[in-house]
């Protein structure tokens, strides 16, 4: 009897990269860099992820989303691993994931502004006094100010443009 051909791990991130981020479903899963590993163990399929935060409210859905992606694709063993070490950072967006959060209108994180080591550029910038510039994703205006540190889901905050009056959401650096 002969074992079936199992796809390649390249095919199957290409595969994830088409499952749409449920709380924004303009970026991609692989986009918001959440999906750490995919590995073949034996004829099992384990996709590892790593959830924007612990307690992130769509996890749920986003591996009942990532299983039937999968399974409509004809895989039959899968393992979903939770990864929470290290942490997911805004940093693992990947860049065509940031310039579809601004299309979309959602500011995206100001890169090596998140917490994962690279605490000495923000240490730097915060004693030269200088202030964070979000950039507004309609206008383009860094004339912009925070109206609240609590956004439309708990990774962004509500900001709104001086220039063109428009509010936006922006992702906020973890």
């Amino acid at each position: 009897m002969s074992r079936p051909v199992l796809p390649s791990v390249d095919q199957v991130r290409q595969w994830l990269s088409e499952v749409p981020d449920p709380e924004i479903p303009v970026i991609s899963l692989t986009d918001l860099g959440i999906i750490r590993d995919v590995a073949w163990d034996g004829d099992t399929l384990v996709v590892t992820v790593t959830p924007t935060y612990s307690g992130c409210p769509a996890t749920s859905i986003i591996n009942l989303d990532i299983e039937q992606a999968l399974r409509d694709r004809g895989i039959e063993k899968l393992r979903l691993d939770r990864r929470l070490s290290p942490p997911w950072t805004t940093d693992w967006i990947s860049a065509e994931g940031r310039e579809k959060l601004r299309a979309y209108g959602i500011a995206p994180p100001v890169e090596g502004t998140a917490a994962d080591g690279r605490l000495a550029a923000r240490v730097e910038r915060l004693a030269s006094g200088s202030n964070l510039v979000i950039p507004c994703p309609r206008c383009g205006s860094s004339r912009t100010e925070m109206v609240s540190r609590f956004g439309s889901t708990p990774c962004k905050a509500s900001w709104r443009c001086t220039e063109c009056l428009e509010p936006f959401d922006y992702f906020k650096c973890i």
